[in-house]
């Protein structure tokens, strides 16, 4: 049996944890993303079957008439992107140079050194 670890100097037990670790590993990865699209894809329809409830309380809804999607379409969502990014992009540039002004008075309390020497009775 053809092996790497004939040309390394790492014992085979060690070459085999290695690699049983690596397969492991890449498969609880995938394993969580598998999980992590269906749960996603089942809030979405957890979302609209509230929704529809809610505006069946409502009587906004007819109970009859329950093939109504909620979902936005994907030209909506682009068109809704599109007018964020070019809104955030329309701010003015900032010159970002700082203006120092000096202070006509320069005594203060809080910059006096005095206060923070400490009185010692003798």
């Amino acid at each position: 049996m053809f092996l790497l670890a004939e040309f390394v100097d790492v014992p085979e037990t060690t070459f085999i944890e290695g690699v049983v670790i690596s397969i492991v590993g890449y498969l609880i990865v995938f394993a969580a993303l598998v999980i992590l699209y269906f749960v996603f894809f089942q809030i979405s329809k957890i979302l609209n079957m509230q929704l529809k409830s809610k505006l069946r309380r409502q009587g906004k809804l007819d109970a009859t008439k329950d093939e109504k999607d909620f979902s936005i379409p994907g030209e909506v969502t682009a068109a809704i992107s599109l007018a964020l990014y070019i809104s955030c992009q329309l701010h003015d540039e900032e010159s970002n140079v700082l203006t120092i002004k000096k202070v006509s008075r320069t005594y203060s309390p809080w910059s006096s050194k005095i206060y923070g020497l400490r009185n010692l009775n003798r």
